[in-house]
């Protein structure tokens, strides 16, 4: 059995300043407007008129440049995921892979859960201990009892009936620039999921840096950015 913590890998290659991007946006954006003389090579064009349709809510012209993110996530959160239908997705399938063979090293791997992950057990309470050994068992026999049910006969679309939601799973999510902002909308507020919001709240943060203006003006409460312990807001 192995655990581990949830991840995230931007597949999409990003220019410096996601100056590129924007230009695309904004060569399509000026379709509309036929206003494609006002577009300077510096970039600097494309940032004003992206900013301009952002505040303005036309956020269709965001939908022709897109972006692609692998999760390494539990099932739980990559069943919320694929809610979103605006989107295109690609999921490692319990249909087809079967945990017990050397290519998963016979084994099967779990997410550790943001609330219960974290200090070793000498320096947990008792009720700390509790939770974290149950948690380990229930794996531990999740384990069990699905490579028992492989040595069998039986197929891995059949003994994945026993597999809990904290399996681990990849997936990859495609979607254009405006799915995207609603996807952060969603699934970074306190109200989200905590395992969803650790995975969305730090690849908010990155795109912020990596392609500014498309979401610079989405904020969500991220505690691990505020250097006082009480809590700071994602831009």
């Amino acid at each position: 059995m192995k655990i581990v913590e949830p991840k995230y890998e931007i597949l999409t290659d990003i220019s410096e300043g996601g100056i590129e991007e924007l230009q695309q946006i904004e060569r399509v954006a000026r379709v509309c407007y036929k206003s494609e003389d006002k577009i300077t090579p510096d970039g600097e064009s494309a940032k004003k008129l992206v900013r301009f349709l952002v505040k303005q809510g036309h956020e269709a012209m965001l939908e022709h440049s897109q972006l692609s993110v692998l999760f390494t996530c539990d099932r739980g959160v990559a069943n919320e995921l694929v809610r979103h239908r605006i989107a295109s997705f690609a999921q490692e399938s319990t249909r087809y892979c079967n945990y017990s063979k050397e290519k998963f090293g016979g084994e099967l791997t779990f997410i550790w859960p943001s609330y219960i992950r974290g200090e070793q057990y000498c320096e947990l309470n008792d009720s700390e201990v509790t939770i974290k050994s149950s948690f380990l068992e229930a794996m531990t026999y999740a384990e069990k009892d699905y490579k028992l049910m492989i040595a069998n006969g039986m197929r891995p679309e059949q003994a994945r009936c026993v597999l809990p939601l904290c399996l681990k799973t990849e997936i990859v999510v495609t979607a254009n620039y405006r799915e995207w902002r609603n996807i952060f909308k969603l699934r970074t507020p306190v109200a989200a999921h905590p395992q969803m919001r650790e995975l969305m709240c730090p690849l908010l943060k990155e795109l912020q840096s990596k392609i500014p203006v498309v979401f610079d003006d989405i904020y969500t409460y991220w505690p691990e950015d505020d250097q006082t312990g009480k809590g700071s807001m994602v831009k």
